[in-house]
């Protein structure tokens, strides 16, 4: 079981990653591989949440 400082950690890391894909959308030409690099990201982290 991993700490609760370590989900802290992940959920700040998550909502930062979100954040960066609410600002990439939000351009006039958004770049589509960053968009799917941050949402695997944010899965990646989502996923390992689910495991705490």
């Amino acid at each position: 079981m991993l700490s609760s400082s370590h989900s802290e950690a992940l959920q700040t890391k998550h909502a930062g990653i979100d954040a960066r894909l609410r600002e990439e959308l939000g351009r006039p030409a958004p770049d589509a591989g960053m968009i799917q690099q941050l949402k695997r990201a944010k899965l990646r982290i989502k996923e390992e949440l689910n495991q705490i």
